[in-house]
């Protein structure tokens, strides 16, 4: 079982806790940064979310209902 495997089981059913801090690493990153390679960051977190099964418009979508 891959590293990538034993993440998405452990935070399976906390996916907005776990999106949250996605957020917030990559806010401190900007942060320290400067805010210099914010689009950077942007894309990592996208990446981050949708690797670990958490695409940001499900998320969105299944709160509004």
């Amino acid at each position: 079982m891959s590293a990538l495997d034993k993440i998405k089981q452990m935070i399976k059913g906390r996916e907005a806790q776990a999106g949250k801090g996605v957020d917030m690493a990559g806010d401190a990153v900007d942060k320290k940064t400067g805010g210099k390679y914010s689009s950077h960051v942007d894309k990592a977190q996208d990446q981050a979310k949708k690797h670990l099964g958490m695409d940001q418009g499900k998320g969105q979508d299944e709160s509004q209902k």
